[in-house]
């Protein structure tokens, strides 16, 4: 037995302390004196490692409690490690969280383990159980699948999903696709890290630092297989409200002898605080799905027969429109935690919509720089009279209007691309139809304002009675669409408010309760830009175009650049929404 007389509270022996003090030259003779010298330059570590040290029946006695909360044998063929949690032990005490923190050395607010709670019952049988969660280490880990660097593995023989931190640039996209908010991002060393159920430990026969450290037992290591998880999750048995586990069969069980109440929720079920707004992603969808939209805009509508408005007309069109394409790639650097090694973004092509969106929007602004360079050469050619057979050239090859559609289709794939990132998360409010709507709009409104502004800078630029012309015949069909599509696009954004009806609160409740809240200005200004960049604005242009003149060209050239700049704003904000505004189950919380 333990002679905890000849201990202190540090876990030193007192000759211990005492010899320490009298070696370092401290001088001190008082004990207290001694623990409180030897309290700032001992870790708590170290203070572990003594007591370990000087106990010798340490080894032997807690030898046993680690072993059995660990496998007798490896994993074999279809099975893996995986958590078990015995919920009726679970105290909610912590010392799992400290301990994960500790032994990973993990920063002042970074948690790879938390400690939620459930409650429910009735005022005369009330229930709370404390709940402690990680990794689950899945079958079908959404982390990986999602992966553009190829950060993430799943060892075959143990289960255990592990990331690469060498590999991670710190695109987060993890982050968004873990349902259970495991992979956490780490701003200073701008990557992703997560938990890997101390498999360094475990290699040697050694419990992971938070089976350890919990002083009840709640917490150990078993071995699950494979099919008895996945039919286990068909019956959608794991905890309540939590993400739904056949998006990715997690492994960690549950248990207990105890019947849970039917209202048994988190406590933090009800709390609805904005999402990270991922800024540069803002910034990059927008402006690329308007370059996208002004492409098919241009290849669409702005096709005047006259070769010479043409010309004039399809330069400028084309060199905005890349400009737009470009800085929204530029944008997107600085989202990278390590932008200097986005040249792994393609790594995942096989399995990644993220490094799919990256060659899309890559090919299409390699094909999209080649043709605007093509009708630079056009106009160019077709200034200079000497110059014919360039012109000739260039038109039957670079310049066609072929070409044009490849730029197109590059750029649409690159939008479904970007649709499909959000869809894969499975969040509600990012289901198919919401994000596809969404960006088809934002193309088709911000390409027809940002055309439009093209068209009357040419026609300021090289003033003639032909483009003036153009600009009169071709703009009461682009108002009327700017207002059609601008009102759809506002109406389906409002559609959410009407889930505040109800009683259940869903996601989508939580979204539209998110946006009447804590975000009311930023949805408050979003549909205020929205109507007078998409309804107000539009309505006067159509009401000055037919007497429109020369002398005029300038005042409607600015109210067209107002109209431009508020569909833009309008649209940032409605992406910031998008991100800031989606909310998803998640593991249970605390009160907070």
């Amino acid at each position: 037995m333990i002679e905890l007389s000849v201990i202190d509270q540090t876990g030193l022996r007192a000759d211990d302390v005492q010899r320490r003090s009298d070696a370092s030259g401290l001088g001190v003779t008082s004990l207290l004196d001694a623990l409180l010298a030897e309290q700032q330059n001992l870790a708590a570590v170290e203070v572990f490692s003594c007591w370990h040290d000087g106990v010798e029946a340490a080894a032997s006695t807690l030898a046993p409690r680690y072993r059995a909360l660990l496998p007798a044998e490896p994993p074999g063929p279809g099975e893996q490690y995986a958590f078990e949690v015995d919920l009726d032990r679970c105290s909610g005490c912590k010392a799992c969280v400290t301990a994960c923190h500790t032994r990973n050395g993990l920063d002042e607010l970074e948690a790879w383990r938390d400690v939620g709670l459930l409650i429910g019952g009735s005022r005369n049988a009330p229930f709370m159980q404390h709940v402690t969660a990680a990794c689950h280490h899945c079958l079908d880990p959404a982390c990986l699948a999602a992966c553009p660097v190829n950060a993430y593995e799943k060892d075959p023989a143990t289960g255990i999903v592990r990331h690469l931190d060498d590999q991670c640039f710190g695109c987060q996209y993890c982050t968004l696709a873990c349902p259970y908010d495991v992979p956490k991002y780490h701003a200073g060393k701008g990557i992703v890290r997560k938990c890997d159920m101390c498999s360094q430990r475990l290699a040697v026969g050694e419990a992971p630092a938070c089976v350890q450290a919990c002083p009840h037992e709640a917490i150990a290591i078993r071995i699950v297989n494979h099919e008895q998880v996945i039919e286990d999750t068909e019956a959608a048995v794991f905890l309540p409200a939590a993400p739904d586990p056949l998006h990715t069969y997690p492994t960690t069980t549950y248990k207990t002898a105890r019947a849970f109440p039917r209202n048994l929720l988190p406590a933090d079920y009800c709390r609805v605080n904005p999402q990270h707004a991922h800024w540069p992603l803002v910034v990059m969808l927008v402006l690329t799905q308007m370059s996208v939209g002004a492409f098919v805009v241009g290849l669409i509508h702005w096709q005047p027969e006259d070769a010479t408005r043409a010309t004039q007309l399809r330069p400028l069109h084309a060199m905005s429109s890349l400009a737009f394409g470009l800085l929204a790639l530029s944008a997107s650097l600085f989202h990278l935690g390590r932008p200097q090694y986005a040249f792994r973004a393609v790594l995942g092509l096989r399995h990644s919509w993220l490094s799919r969106e990256i060659l899309a929007f890559g090919a299409f602004a390699q094909l999209a720089s080649a043709y605007a360079v093509a009708q630079v050469a056009v106009y160019l050619g077709y200034a200079e009279a000497r110059h014919a057979s360039l012109l000739a050239s260039a038109t039957s090859t670079l310049a066609s209007r072929e070409m044009g559609w490849i730029v197109t289709a590059s750029g649409v794939a690159g939008v479904l691309c970007s649709v499909m990132i959000y869809v894969f998360t499975r969040r509600e409010c990012w289901s198919a139809s919401r994000t596809l709507v969404r960006f088809g709009l934002t193309a088709a409104v911000l390409g027809l304002t940002a055309s439009w502004l093209s068209a009357l800078v040419v026609t300021l630029w090289t003033p003639s009675t032909a483009m003036l012309d153009l600009v009169r015949q071709s703009g009461p069909d682009v108002c009327r669409a700017i207002i059609a599509f601008a009102l759809l696009k506002l109406v389906w954004e409002a559609a959410v408010f009407r889930h505040l009806l109800g009683r259940r609160v869903t996601a989508l409740r939580r979204s539209a309760m998110i946006q009447v809240g804590e975000l009311s200005n930023f949805a408050l200004a979003r549909f205020a830009l929205g109507l007078l960049g998409g309804v107000v604005m539009p309505c006067l242009l159509l009401r000055a175009l037919p007497s429109l003149s020369p002398a005029d060209l300038v005042s409607f050239a600015s109210m067209s650049a107002l109209l431009f700049l508020a569909n833009l704003a309008g649209e940032l904000l409605e992406r910031y929404l998008f991100f800031a505004a989606c909310a998803a189950p998640r593991m249970p919380g605390g009160i907070r």
